[in-house]
């Protein structure tokens, strides 16, 4: 059998210049992909969930600042808002704790928010220097926000997941939760496929990237006349 020599043209080290680009392709293709995205949400809710803990100190096991370092530590933050929100759904939760937990979702709404447009910032970077096609066109959401619907949905799946597998609970219960169950995996195969769509319009210049500020006002004394009052006092 004849063997054939792809490389013997090339230069070794344009060779290896050129494997380098592909490796690099490769990976970065990996990396943008929902399915990827959903494994960071997934192992930062199980890992939540060793200690189910709101206050418990986050270990972010990936590289700082990189693409999965921002995934995992946002889906972290919407990992204790959910449990505050549980807590303070307590019918006999006290005045003062009450304040306290809603204090908690304040700042964590805020820092949710700001990592967000972090993580809008990396991928318009990323895609910055696209050439756009005459008609492309501008999505209804950046995509930072659509994977944030991503994070939220991998948080429902996995607690209505819980509530179909409880051993304490009705079997009428545990055939309801089942059946919403499968209607949020469906849920997230779809955006999980929207999200990969919009990246690949992206990158082949049909969709233009922008990052756009949410402008939140009720935070900043500046803005806000209640919070500007009460500084003046």
């Amino acid at each position: 059998m004849q063997s054939y020599n792809f490389t013997s043209n090339l230069k070794p080290s344009l060779f290896f210049l050129n494997f380098g680009h592909f490796i690099k392709t490769f990976l970065f293709k990996q990396m943008i992909d929902s399915k990827h995205f959903n494994k960071i949400f997934e192992k930062s809710i199980s890992d939540y969930h060793i200690n189910n803990e709101i206050n418990h100190e986050i270990i972010n096991p990936y590289e700082e600042n990189t693409l999965d370092f921002l995934l995992y530590k946002k889906n972290w933050i919407d990992t204790v808002q959910w449990h505050l929100e549980d807590i303070i759904r307590e019918p006999k939760i006290n005045e003062e704790k009450a304040l306290k937990i809603k204090r908690k979702i304040d700042i964590s709404n805020q820092d949710r928010t700001d990592l967000v447009e972090v993580i809008d910032d990396w991928f318009f970077n990323e895609f910055k220097n696209i050439n756009h096609k005459k008609n492309a066109f501008i999505a209804t959401e950046t995509p930072a926000w659509a994977i944030d619907r991503l994070s939220i949905l991998n948080l429902k799946i996995y607690h209505m997941r819980e509530e179909s597998e409880r051993e304490d609970a009705e079997n009428e219960h545990l055939k309801k939760c089942s059946f919403k169950l499968k209607i949020l995996l469906q849920q997230r195969k779809d955006l999980s496929l929207a999200i990969n769509q919009l990246f690949d319009n992206i990158k082949n210049g049909y969709a233009i990237i922008k990052t756009y500020k949410q402008m939140k006002m009720y935070n900043d004394p500046n803005l806000n006349p209640v919070l500007r009052a009460s500084f003046k006092k």
